[in-house]
């Protein structure tokens, strides 16, 4: 089984609307692989996959490599995908199966309060970020101590933002500005664009997680008048990144 890094958070129809575009991008991503699956939904929200067949290991990587996966375990210095739950000024908590607290001082995303750059990168509440486990504090004497969850002491090296996720969010601001959402899928989030007579004005939909999405805007955009025209037709949390 493969729990993904990604969290199915609405109810009722809109949960088993999720559901189905969940099966489609699952069998997208395995559907030529011979493997029977079965998509279940834990208690806390995390999407599972039973998987069963010749391709099995195949189908799983395949899986993971897509979504990300949450794990039991965690091993000093290797890379999680967690879900982004809440902020305050100590830094960011991600959900990877049991909160993983990032420092403010292991973000790397320049300066300011985490609510800032929650802000300024237009994070929104359930986002796949990738972070870092831990890993060896190098000492004066040449020695390393291996770490935990980096809340026990100087010898323990902290969870911290990964170089990947870091690139990609200074990437964001970087690019002609975005409008990021929550609790909606791609094809909502599109209908919704196109809707409000905005079609013209974007250059994709991406996909950042099941129910996260990221319209990319296109040069002349105005993100923040994007996000007034259709903000109103979506019961999602919003955020602009505004070119830097």
């Amino acid at each position: 089984m493969v729990v993904l890094a990604t969290k199915l958070t609405v109810h009722a129809g809109a949960r088993e609307r999720a559901l189905d575009g969940l099966r489609s991008l699952v069998e997208n991503a395995i559907g030529d692989l011979e493997a029977d699956y079965e998509i279940g939904v834990r208690h806390d929200d995390f999407p599972t996959v039973t998987i069963e067949g010749e391709d099995a290991v195949a189908a799983r990587n395949a899986l993971r490599e897509e979504f990300g996966e949450i794990t039991e375990e965690f091993e000093p210095g290797e890379t999680y995908v967690g879900t982004l739950e809440s902020w305050d000024d100590e830094g960011f908590v991600l959900d990877a199966g049991r909160p993983i607290r990032v420092p403010t001082s292991e973000l790397g995303l320049g300066q300011g309060r985490p609510a800032q750059l929650v802000e300024r990168f237009g994070l929104v509440q359930h986002l796949p970020m990738e972070f870092v486990y831990g890993g060896e504090r190098t000492h004066g004497d040449g020695s390393r101590s291996s770490s935990g969850s980096g809340s026990d002491g100087d010898d323990e090296e902290p969870p911290r933002l990964s170089d990947a996720e870091r690139d990609r969010l200074f990437e964001w601001t970087r690019g002609p500005g975005r409008v990021n959402v929550n609790s909606a899928t791609r094809g909502q989030v599109r209908a919704t664009v196109n809707r409000a007579g905005h079609a013209k004005d974007i250059v994709t939909v991406e996909r950042l997680g099941l129910l996260e999405q990221s319209v990319v805007c296109r040069e002349g955009t105005d993100p923040p008048g994007l996000l007034a025209a259709i903000g109103p037709h979506l019961s999602s949390e919003l955020r602009c990144v505004i070119p830097q």
